[in-house]
Order: structure tokens, then sequence, then C-alpha cells
């Protein structure tokens, strides 16, 4: 595979690109741009994100964190049913009463499913894993109290290149496994002043 040069990213791919430059999200999530993975298709572009108390303070505690990768191939993929597919990651760490809770799996696949639902995608062939993992301390770490990581994989096939609805999606993911509230309807997030 050799590296494509700008004349060679296919136009749909950047369409893809600048719609996701065109989100804004909630002021507690921070986004970064960081390299995709190579090998899995031919074209791909990924972010990271963290969400804090208070946006780039280095006492704000991280509340969630994440990744969001788009692959793209112009020739499709049969296991995706399609050009584009998005992959994403969420972790938070939950209250130990939270995380014993046996129905926690359900819940936060639920999360996912509607963050898509209430932005209106047209998605298909989705899937993905939830994975929880109870921490507990011993010996002169036992002071610590138990903690219970939460983390959430997806990934499904956009219909078309605008991708701004998606990354909004799992930005309300990351949100709510965080445990922020939800915006009420007709509030839009500002981010900070310039």
């Amino acid at each position: 595979m050799t590296p494509a040069g700008p004349e060679d990213v296919p136009v749909e791919f950047v369409s893809a690109l600048r719609s996701l430059r065109q989100v804004t999200v909630r002021p507690e999530v921070i986004l970064d741009e960081v390299p995709g993975p190579a090998r899995i298709a031919p074209f791909s572009a990924a972010l990271t994100a963290e969400v804090r108390t208070a946006r780039r303070s280095v006492a704000a505690a991280e509340l969630a964190s994440g990744r969001f990768v788009v692959l793209y191939d112009p020739a499709g993929q049969e296991a995706w049913d399609g050009h584009f597919r998005l992959v994403t990651l969420v972790r938070a760490t939950l209250e130990a009463e939270v995380g014993a809770d046996p129905m926690l799996a359900e819940v936060a696949w639920t999360w996912f499913t509607d963050a898509l639902e209430e932005s209106g995608l047209d998605t298909h062939a989705a899937g993905g894993t939830v994975t929880r993992v109870l921490s507990q301390s011993f010996g002169a770490l036992e002071r610590r109290s138990e903690q219970t990581e939460l983390e959430i994989r997806a990934s499904w096939t956009a219909s078309d290149e605008d991708l701004g609805p998606h990354l909004q999606a799992w930005a309300t993911l990351l949100c709510t496994a965080a445990g922020l509230e939800p915006l009420p309807d007709g509030v839009v997030a500002l981010g900070p002043r310039r």
C-alpha cells in the first residue's frame, strides 16, 4: 500500500472529513485529531476525545474518553455493507453501585442506540460489545474504593459522506457515559470564547 497524496484522495472522503469539522460539541468534550489506522481501509481518519469537568484545566477530572474512527473504501466492503464504516470506543469510570447493576451492559448499549436514533441517523450493520471491569485493591492499596470501568466498542455503516451527525451522536454517547445531564431541547452548547 502506498500513501496517497492529496490529489489521490477521493472527493467523498474529503467531503466526509469536512462534515466532521462542522460539528460543535459540548464544552466538556475535548477533541483531538490522531492518525487513523493504516491497514483496515484505503482511507481513514481518527479523533480522540476526553470529557472533563473543566475544559483544558490541569485540575479537571476526566469523566470519559474515547476514539472515533472513520474508514473509507471507495470499492466498499461486503462486511460493512457500504463505503463508510465508523468504529468507536468509549471508556468511563463508574461508581461501584452503578457498576454492580446486572443490567449495566444492556443499559450502556441503549445509550449507544439512543444516541444514533436521536440524531436521526440512517445507519445499518451496527454491532459492538460492552465490557465492565470491577477493580478491588488489596495490601498497600486497599484504602482505594472499588472501581468499575465501562467500555463500549461499536461500529456501524453510514449511508453517505455526511458524517457530522455521526460524530455528534458519538459525543452524546461520551457525555452520557460520563454522567453529564443531557442538554434541554433547544439549548445549544457554546464553545469557549476565542
